[in-house]
C-alpha cells in the first residue's frame, strides 16, 4: 500500500511517498522565504503553493517510480490552515485522484502530526500528545485513528508563535525559534523573573500573549541589551515557557492516568526546542512511558505526516467514499471534529 500525501497548509509546499511497511520512498518539502516581512502572508504563500506544488510533486513521484505506479491513495491536507493555501493543495490533489482513478483522502493537519510517530516508531494508541507549532498548541489523548480527546489548547497565542515574535522583537530574523534557542544556550534562565501564565491552575489549557507582553516590557527597560543581557533574556524566556509546557502536560497525564498511555508524544516544530524536550523527557522517566518525538525534519510541517495520516485512515476505510470530490478546505478543523463525512 502506498500513499501519496500533500500538504499546503501554511508557507512549506511539501510532498512524499509512504507505504505501509513505515518507509519513507521519497519526500520533498519547499519552505517558503517569509523573513523580510516579519512573518507569513497570506496571498504570497498561496502564491508560492501555486508555483512549487506541481514539480514538487513530480520530483517525488520521479523518486520513487515503482512505487508510485502502485499508488493506492492520494491524501490531502484539508485543514486547518491559510484558506488560500489549502485550496492549493485540495484544487491539485482533486485532479491528480481524478486523473489516477484514485481515492482521495482527506487529512486534517493537526492528526497528521498527531500520528506521525506511529509512522517513525510504531507508538500503540493511546497516547499523550502535545502538538506545538507556530499556528497550533494543543494537548490531546491519542486513542485511535480519527478518535482524538483533546484535553487543552493555547487561549491565545501558540508557543511558537510566542518564540518567532519575542525572537523578532530582538532582532532575529523570522522565523526566530531557532535564533533565539541558539542565543539562550549562553545565558542565565534565571536572570529574568518572567511571569508563568497558567502554571499551577486547574485544567490544561496555554496562554502565552501575557508572556510575550511582559518579554516586550522588559525589552523596554533594557536600552542598552549587550550581548550576556541578550543570552540571559532568551534563557529567562526559553525557560518560562518549558515550565508551562510541562506544568500543562503534568496536568493533562493525571486526567487520562486511568486510560493508561502507552506514552509520552511532542510533535510539531516546538519539538525542535531541547530545552521543551529534555523537561518532558524527564516527566515522562519519572511515569515509567517513553518520550517520543519525531526526527527533526519530521517535526516541521511535511508531505509524510500527511501521507501516513492518511494511509492510515485509508486502511481503515475511515475516509468518505461519498461526493469525494465536493468537499472544501477548513481553515478551522479541530481535531475532536475528526470522523468519516
Amino acid at each position: 500500500m502506498v500513499v501519496l500525501g500533500i500538504e499546503t497548509s501554511c508557507d512549506e509546499t511539501a510532498a512524499a511517498l509512504v507505504d505501509d511497511q513505515r518507509r519513507i520512498l521519497a519526500h520533498v518539502v519547499f519552505s517558503q522565504d517569509h523573513a523580510s516581512f516579519g512573518g507569513v502572508v497570506p496571498d504570497i504563500a498561496a502564491r508560492a503553493h501555486l508555483q512549487k506544488l506541481a514539480p514538487l510533486v513530480q520530483a517525488v513521484l520521479e523518486k520513487a517510480p515503482e512505487a508510485a505506479a502502485q499508488l493506492s491513495a492520494v491524501a490531502v491536507t484539508t485543514g486547518p490552515g491559510l484558506i488560500g493555501s489549502l485550496w492549493v493543495g485540495v484544487s491539485f490533489a482533486k485532479a491528480l485522484a481524478w486523473s489516477l482513478s484514485c481515492p482521495l483522502v482527506q487529512v486534517n493537519h493537526l492528526e497528521g502530526h498527531a500520528l506521525t510517530v506511529r509512522l517513525t516508531h510504531d507508538v500503540a494508541f493511546p497516547y499523550l500528545a502535545l502538538i506545538a507549532s507556530g499556528g497550533h498548541c494543543e494537548l490531546a489523548l491519542v486513542r485511535g485513528v480519527g478518535d482524538c480527546l483533546t484535553l487543552g489548547q493555547s487561549l491565545d497565542d501558540a508557543a511558537g508563535e510566542a518564540f518567532d515574535k519575542v525572537a523578532r522583537l530582538l532582532g532575529f530574523p523570522y522565523p526566530g525559534a531557532k535564533a533565539l534557542e541558539a542565543c539562550a544556550q549562553a545565558g542565565d534562565p534565571q536572570r529574568f523573573a518572567f511571569p508563568r501564565p497558567l502554571k499551577g491552575q486547574p485544567g490544561c489549557d496555554f496562554s502565552f500573549a501575557g508572556l510575550k507582553t511582559a518579554a516586550r516590557t522588559l525589552l523596554t527597560q533594557l536600552p542598552d541589551l549587550s550581548e550576556t543581557l541578550r543570552a540571559d533574556f532568551c534563557a529567562s524566556f526559553q525557560q518560562a515557557v518549558a515550565e508551562v509546557v510541562l506544568d500543562r502536560f503534568q496536568h493533562a497525564f493525571e486526567s487520562v492516568r486511568d486510560q493508561h498511555p502507552t506514552a509520552c508524544v511532542l510533535t510539531g516544530g516546538v519539538a525542535a526546542n531541547q530545552r521543551i524536550r529534555t523537561e518532558l523527557e524527564a516527566f515522562a522517566a519519572s511515569c515509567d512511558l517513553p518520550f517520543v518525538a519525531p526526527p527533526m525534519e519530521l517535526c516541521t510541517d511535511n508531505g509524510a505526516m500527511i501521507a501516513w495520516a492518511g494511509l492510515e485512515r485509508y486502511r481503515n476505510n475511515s475516509y468518505s467514499t461519498r461526493n469525494v470530490f465536493a468537499f472544501a478546505p477548513r481553515p478551522r478543523w479541530e481535531l475532536q471534529e475528526l470522523s468519516c463525512a
